[in-house]
């Protein structure tokens, strides 16, 4: 299968599931093409709204709607559906915890070129943060085919990170995703590495040549980072002697955060953070930020390297 990013298989999803249930209503900032719900506005224009540049109203709007028992799709770039509108989400759609579902697109570095006012490394962090808002990060299109119609039936609100790079597929299209859920993609010893989003990739990258040097990891798509597959971090720290994760994001607040949480109250153990280091981003191709960044599979293959 030929690479797909994570936005594009929002965009078909949401155009069939717009049409299958009259109940979903899906709210755009003025950037469909971007977001890919202009495949939903050609499915089903009378359900599709552009609410403008304005992610703060959309929100309160989703909110009305949800309250009106609609499903609702609200999207816009990652760092404006979660930064320019985080005090409309936690009062008007956290607090009274309604059914909208947040849909950030162009998240992490990888924007590239936009620049660091545009490259979101926060907003798992933001997200995280509001009570009973579950947080995803798909790392391909079958896994986004699947996380976008688990939403749709979950009563209550949540954020669904996703990419604008085209990314490898991870998974088949027997995969079955289950909100909460962590998916075991490899059974290694001694180096468990548990990565979301594209990072996901990155890992199953660095395989071959961890492997040349006798290092068998396990490896574990985290999709679901709220709530966290605790069995599953738990289990982990149990049976191997370190622990190494990998975001596209912020290693304050998101992935790695919460398996630290997790780790220090269940079961110490080392944890090794690959992600965003405390720093901005800048413009840039996407592969070279990764690299500069430290997040690429030449970065996974030093961390395991350095702690085993």
């Amino acid at each position: 299968m030929s690479k797909i990013a994570t936005r594009e298989a929002y965009g078909s999803t949401l155009a069939k599931l717009i049409v299958e249930n009259e109940r979903v209503v899906v709210l755009d900032a003025d950037l469909t093409k971007s977001t890919k719900t202009a495949d939903a506005q050609k499915a089903c224009p009378s359900r599709h709204f552009n609410m403008g540049i304005a992610e703060g109203n959309m929100m309160t709007v989703a909110a009305g709607l949800a309250t009106c028992n609609k499903i609702v799709f609200a999207s816009s770039f990652a760092m404006f559906a979660t930064g320019r509108a985080f005090e409309q989400i936690r009062n008007s759609i956290g607090y009274p915890h309604l059914n909208v579902k947040i849909c950030g697109t162009h998240a992490g570095i990888t924007v590239g070129e936009d620049g660091a006012s545009h490259q979101t490394i926060e907003d798992i962090s933001l997200m995280r943060g509001i009570p009973g808002m579950v947080v995803i990060q798909p790392c391909d299109a079958y896994e986004t085919q699947q996380v976008i119609n688990a939403v749709a039936k979950y009563n209550g609100p949540c954020y669904v990170r996703l990419g604008r790079s085209a990314v490898d597929s991870v998974y088949e299209k027997d995969y079955q995703f289950e909100i909460g859920k962590a998916s075991i993609l490899k059974q290694g010893s001694k180096v468990a590495i548990i990565a979301t989003g594209l990072m996901v990739q990155e890992v199953l990258n660095a395989v071959s040549e961890l492997e040349k040097l006798n290092i068998h990891p396990t490896i574990v798509n985290m999709s679901t980072i709220k709530p966290l597959d605790e069995k599953c971090v738990i289990k982990l720290a149990q049976e191997h002697d370190v622990i190494i994760t990998c975001e596209e994001h912020s290693i304050i607040g998101g992935l790695g955060s919460a398996v630290c949480e997790v780790t220090a109250t269940n079961h110490p153990i080392k944890v090794v953070r690959v992600g965003q280091k405390d720093v901005f981003g800048e413009s840039g191709k996407p592969n070279e930020l990764l690299h500069k960044y430290e997040m690429d599979t030449q970065a996974i293959i030093k961390a395991v390297k350095e702690n085993v």
